[in-house]
């Protein structure tokens, strides 16, 4: 597994970064068998250190926590306990779903659009412009696993292919906390 650390406004010392290059594949690989690479950043906030982690396992799945404390040590363990707790919890639902993995992907262009400057003026054309093209990959899953991947990647959006009638589907953590699905497949049913 490849680890990338990384230090934003702050030095991280050979001691901490062999620290987590020995300990974050253990807690990984005891619920993961093929993690494929891991950032880990370290910063300073106020008078605490954070520490934000994100996995990538060979699932397609990406896990993210974040930990703090009054070193830097200190916040990658809270960040690993996090970690470890989500990986647990993404196995226990997987061995509940009996799913196949790897999970199924559609191929998609991702574009992102230039923010409007100015919001008084009224723009010239209706034509957004493209500041970056890529690709992206939308998994074909149920609504609870695509619920599930939503959580743990800490997203606020998932766009996924509903295994159940194979058409895409939304699901997004609403402002109250609840979490909505939109599937336009129900709206065509109930015309």
């Amino acid at each position: 597994m490849k680890i990338n650390i990384n230090g934003l406004h702050m030095d991280i010392g050979d001691s901490l970064r062999e620290s987590v290059q020995n300990s974050l594949p253990g807690s990984i690989s005891k619920y993961s068998e093929s993690p494929i690479s891991a950032d880990v950043t370290f910063s300073k906030e106020q008078h605490e250190i954070k520490c934000d982690c994100s996995v990538h396992l060979s699932t397609g799945m990406r896990v993210q926590a974040s930990g703090r404390g009054g070193d830097a040590y200190a916040a990658f363990d809270q960040t690993c306990e996090r970690l470890e707790k989500q990986l647990r919890r993404y196995k226990r639902r997987l061995k509940d779903h009996n799913r196949k993995l790897p999970v199924e992907k559609i191929q998609a262009s991702a574009f992102v659009i230039e923010a409007e400057k100015d919001e008084n003026e009224e723009p010239a054309d209706l034509n957004p412009v493209i500041i970056a093209e890529s690709s992206t990959a939308i998994p074909t899953l149920s609504v609870g696993e695509a619920v599930m991947h939503m959580e743990m990647g800490g997203e606020n959006l998932l766009m996924f292919n509903n295994e159940q009638n194979g058409s895409l589907n939304v699901v997004y953590r609403r402002d109250d906390g609840n979490i909505g699905w939109i599937d336009p497949t129900l709206v065509s049913r109930a015309s």
